[in-house]
């Protein structure tokens, strides 16, 4: 008979041979006791992840266009899944540990709202004005669906390495090195109520390991090229308009934007104890998503959808927040969402966040199917 005990070890013992910067699964870190299994813990994340009902829900989010009419558009699915094929490609070749990237990497944006990164910030100012002042951020809204509303308001028991590379994964925030720097969970939880009440340090966040630095990049890499392409075809502009910097250094199709800013990477971090780029090519990374903010992001949405999607979140967060004031049991943050949480949560959590957590949690159709009944 084998013995899967001995399977085990054997695995933790494999990890000997990545690098000495690596995150082994020997070090992972869980906030409540959990029995082994043949899975190594980062491993065993990565199914949680994928299993999750929050992971589901990423196939009908937006990531920059909202209901595109081109079935190949990128979605919030698709992005998670270019960032963990970026993160795992540089980390194989660094010799970090692959499990990990693929955890932080697919669980980086479940935190996400409908209607992406605007929908976001129409929560975020409901959040400041009815939410005890705390902002609204899809990263550590991630850390929060994970440690608090998901499995019906418990937590996934993901490890501290995993939750630590998603709270600190912002793509937005590029670098030309990324050095890791060590936490524990009462280091995280600190850093997380203080970006609540002060949204600026989310820009200062560190990851603790290598692998959530890798992340970190990939984020980039994995929307940076594929916006581009997704934006010419649909005609919003042409690839021509590229910056020659750009054009010199990364390419222009999102297969040649992703592999040299990959091969980039793995050439000036190879053995090294943090995340690099070459000074060109992270100078035509940032002139390429100046640009990309300039004619893609500024443009995705006109002023007319702007005001359209901020009546529909303020509308129904307006018919949510009278629903519990009423405590109107047959409205829908009920049946569907209150109904199903435990007593916990229901009893710890204040009614302007129990209506942030559902909204934020909705896909674009569901949101949109929420405002034709209660508008």
């Amino acid at each position: 008979m084998v013995d899967i005990k001995k399977i085990r070890k054997a695995m933790l013992k494999s990890e000997n041979k990545l690098s000495k910067y690596a995150c082994k699964s020997k070090q992972a870190i869980r906030e409540y006791p959990q029995d082994d299994d043949i899975r190594l813990d980062f491993a065993r994340d990565v199914d949680k992840i994928i299993h999750s009902a929050c992971y589901s829900r990423y196939m009908s989010k937006t990531q920059v266009f909202v209901d595109p009419i081109n079935d190949h558009i990128s979605t919030r699915m698709t992005h998670v899944q270019y960032v963990s094929k970026a993160a795992r490609t540089i980390a194989r070749a660094l010799n970090l540990n692959e499990d990990l990237c693929e955890a932080i990497a697919l669980g980086h944006d479940v935190g996400h709202t409908p209607y992406g990164h605007f929908g976001e910030r129409v929560l975020n100012n409901l959040s400041k004005k009815y939410n005890d002042g705390k902002c609204f951020a899809h990263n550590l809204n991630s850390v929060r669906v994970f440690t608090v509303t998901e499995k019906k308001g418990q937590s996934l028991n993901i490890t501290l390495q995993v939750l630590d590379g998603i709270m600190c994964h912002n793509g937005e925030m590029v670098q030309e090195r990324y050095t890791p720097v060590n936490k524990t969970f009462e280091d995280l939880k600190r850093e997380y109520n203080e970006c609540l009440m002060d949204e600026g340090k989310i820009k200062r966040l560190v990851p603790m390991t290598l692998e959530g630095c890798v992340v970190r990049i990939s984020d980039i890499i994995g929307y940076i090229g594929k916006d581009i392409d997704d934006a010419n075809r649909l005609g919003v502009f042409n690839k021509n308009m590229l910056p020659e910097n750009v054009k010199k250094y990364l390419g222009t199709e999102n297969t040649e934007i992703m592999n040299s800013i990959i091969i980039d990477i793995i050439k000036n971090s190879y053995g090294k104890n943090y995340i690099s780029m070459s000074k060109e090519v992270y100078e035509a990374v940032v002139e390429l998503k100046k640009f990309n903010y300039d004619n893609i992001y500024y443009q995705a949405i006109t002023p007319e959808d702007r005001e359209r999607y901020t009546n529909t979140i303020e509308t129904l967060y307006s018919v949510y927040s009278r629903a519990l004031e009423n405590k109107d049991y047959e409205n829908d943050i009920y049946k569907i969402y209150l109904n199903q949480m435990n007593e916990d949560y229901l009893n710890n959590t204040s009614d302007a966040q129990k209506i942030i957590d559902y909204i934020s949690g909705m896909t674009d159709n569901y949101l949109q199917r929420q405002y034709e009944k209660y508008k």
